[in-house]
């Protein structure tokens, strides 16, 4: 099966990191985006509430990847995988000069403060980045689970920031990463 075709629950999702891309036939993908610039490319797919980032530059590559069944996606460059739980900060520093550093946050939040949240990331949602809203998913009070994902290219490095909003259990994951693609001259 397709990884984000079903209603994800936060504490089933996992983060890994690899040094590959990976295919797109893994992932029943809802919504895509390539991006160039001049020293690297990207790639992102919204797959349920879930991601992947894929970022290349001469040949080297990071792919990150937050799932619920991390068992389906294949060893073969594997960096590091965990679950997402509370914060964690996480930085690999590759021989070849790419750097990815990340930043991760599971925020439980009082339904209320859940309700303000959802609304303020949707309507900021609308003016930038990519957002993908799963109406078939919504819960009693008709918030709709969503995932958003937000990036900055700059010269060397891309910034992205997701938004992945669980409404049933007032949470949302977010996720900071940093993509640094350094130069090949870097490489030992």
């Amino acid at each position: 099966m397709e990884l984000g075709q079903t209603l994800q629950r936060v504490a089933d999702l996992k983060f890994a990191l690899y040094r590959r891309p990976l295919h797109p036939e893994l992932f029943c993908i809802h919504k895509s985006r390539h991006l160039e610039w001049p020293n690297y490319q990207a790639d992102i797919w919204v797959m349920g509430l879930s991601h992947v980032v894929t970022v290349q530059s001469g040949g080297r590559c990071v792919t990150e990847v937050t799932t619920d069944d991390i068992e389906v996606l294949p060893q073969n460059g594997l960096i590091t995988s965990f679950q997402f739980r509370g914060e964690r900060d996480h930085v690999e520093k590759f021989d070849d000069g790419m750097h990815y550093i990340l930043s991760t946050q599971v925020e439980r939040m009082t339904r209320n403060l859940f309700h303000a949240s959802h609304r303020d990331l949707l309507n900021y949602a609308a003016k930038r980045g990519m957002v993908m809203q799963y109406n078939d998913w919504a819960d009693e009070d008709n918030l709709v689970p969503f995932s958003f994902i937000d990036w900055e290219l700059r010269d060397r490095e891309m910034h992205v920031q997701t938004f992945h909003a669980f409404p049933a259990d007032y949470t949302i994951l977010k996720t900071q990463s940093i993509f640094e693609v350094g130069s090949q001259g870097n490489s030992q």
